[in-house]
């Protein structure tokens, strides 16, 4: 596979021009040409892994369910779409993703690879989805959970882990010891928190630095500056078709 190293993290799909974590915006972003595409996962009271940021469907459906309690065939009556639409956008009717489905769409090429933070306690079975379908090569873990990335390792040795320090990381050195003990490969951490030493010291070590969520191109800009390598947007295309500065 020859993918993609362009840096963009395409956060939820692309929920500038598509209703976030849906299948339509995953396909975007891969279109757009994004070399990771993030999202969240839950499980289903009937053991289901389903694709959705939060724990509860309030925000985005049109009705509020706890995922963990509700089963499948409530969740997939819900429209994905609903706030995306009252905000003025008149995207069609969308169901919640089976991570199956989008892991299937990911596997249509080979440029793009997805990064999946596991929102519940279910390594064990996004790896076994993972492993049923094949789909190893195009899968990563994003998380700031140590736990669970240290289990993702050891589950997947050879996928891509990116340590997320949160919004209020701990001293960088013991960041970087973590990320070596345990091989991950990237340290993400919240836009406001990134400075130039932090960034240099994790690119010193051999880690890429990125940052999360950044939207707006000066601020693009000015960690780029610092040497920040990865950024996670909700606006993948806007930030691909911007030259290097």
């Amino acid at each position: 596979m020859s993918f993609l190293a362009n840096g963009i993290t395409a956060h939820r799909g692309n929920p500038e021009s598509f209703p976030e974590n849906t299948l339509p915006g995953f396909q975007d972003a891969i279109d757009a040409g994004a070399d990771w595409v993030e999202l969240d996962v839950h499980r289903t009271a009937d053991g289901h892994l389903v694709v959705c940021h939060d724990a509860t469907t309030g925000r985005t459906a049109d009705q509020n369910l706890i995922i963990a309690h509700a089963r499948l065939a409530q969740l997939r009556r819900l429209d994905f779409a609903y706030a995306f639409r009252a905000c003025g956008d008149p995207s069609p009717r969308l169901e919640i993703p089976l991570l199956g489905e989008v892991l299937d769409l990911i596997q249509s090429q080979a440029a793009t690879r997805l990064s999946i933070q596991p929102k519940a306690d279910c390594v064990v079975d996004i790896v076994s989805l993972v492993g049923d379908l094949h789909a190893e090569i195009w899968v990563g873990f994003n998380d700031g959970d140590v736990a669970k990335l240290q289990l993702a390792r050891k589950l997947m040795p050879r996928a891509h882990i990116f340590l997320d320090t949160g919004g209020s990381p701990r001293p960088v050195e013991e960041d970087i010891a973590i990320a070596k003990r345990h091989s991950f490969q990237s340290i993400v951490m919240h836009h406001s928190t990134a400075t130039a030493e932090r960034v240099t010291r994790i690119a010193d070590a051999g880690l890429e630095p990125g940052a999360w969520t950044v939207n707006e191109l000066p601020k693009m800009h000015s960690l780029r500056a610092l040497g920040v390598t990865r950024f996670y947007t909700d606006r993948p295309r806007t930030f691909l078709a911007t030259p290097k500065q």
